[in-house]
Order: C-alpha cells, then sequence, then structure tokens
C-alpha cells in the first residue's frame, strides 16, 4: 500500500465512502485513467485521482494495467529512445492518458494507441512508486 490501478470501465463511480449507500461524489468517464489506490476496505479502494481528489471506488472496476497521464503545460515530446537527444516520434499534449511501459533513468515506455516512444518521467502522473 499503496498501489497503481487504473479504471476498468467508461463509467465509474466514485464515492465518498465504502459503499453503495455512500452518495457520489464524482463520475469518471474515461476508462485507463490511472488511479493510486491509498487504502483497502473489503471490496472497495480509496483511491487518488491525477487532481487530488479522493473518494472511495469499487475494486472491481479497477484494472491494475498499469497507464499514465501526460501533466503539466502543453506538450511533451515522446522520443525513440529514452534520451532527450532521440528522434522526436510525436509531441502529447497534457491531459493524454496511455499505457506506461517499464521506466529506466528518468523516462518511461509509453504507449497512445498505435504510437508508442519514451517520455520523460517526470510528466506522466502514474510513473514512478506511488
Amino acid at each position: 500500500m499503496p498501489y497503481w490501478a487504473s479504471l476498468r470501465e467508461d463509467e465509474v463511480y466514485m464515492r465518498v465512502g465504502p459503499s453503495v449507500d455512500f452518495p457520489i461524489e464524482w463520475i469518471y468517464r474515461r476508462a485507463g485513467l490511472p488511479l493510486k489506490v491509498v487504502r483497502l476496505n473489503e471490496g472497495w479502494r480509496l483511491v487518488e485521482d491525477p487532481d487530488g481528489a479522493r473518494g472511495w471506488i469499487a475494486a472491481r472496476l479497477l484494472d491494475p494495467d498499469r497507464t499514465a497521464m501526460v501533466t503539466g503545460e502543453g506538450e511533451t515530446a515522446m522520443r525513440a529512445e529514452p534520451d532527450t537527444a532521440a528522434a522526436l516520434r510525436w509531441r502529447v499534449q497534457a491531459g493524454v492518458v496511455g499505457r506506461l511501459g517499464q521506466c529506466d533513468g528518468g523516462w518511461c515506455r509509453f504507449v497512445v494507441g498505435r504510437r508508442s516512444g519514451w517520455v520523460a518521467r517526470d510528466r506522466l502522473w502514474g510513473a514512478g512508486p506511488p
């Protein structure tokens, strides 16, 4: 504890407590969104989203597959190799979510659709230790 997870479904409710009896605080409409799981309670997980909001989500709606979200201002480079001098493959906008691969030396393998490359780890929420 804590650990990283991602949303399994396109629509997921975050509640103020660990039960369907608690009110819904947020409705997420983005499968794959990375979340930090900070606490367990039977079939529920207290999670934190990229904006720092915390609430409870049913464990069955979380996927252990690692994803990450591009953070910061503007675009960031997706490079062919984990190096600032490597060829630029694409520019990725802040807010883009992709599958996270291995991280090494401040860079992480990042896959968005059919595009893949290396992105600086400090621009990815969901990379590194939770």
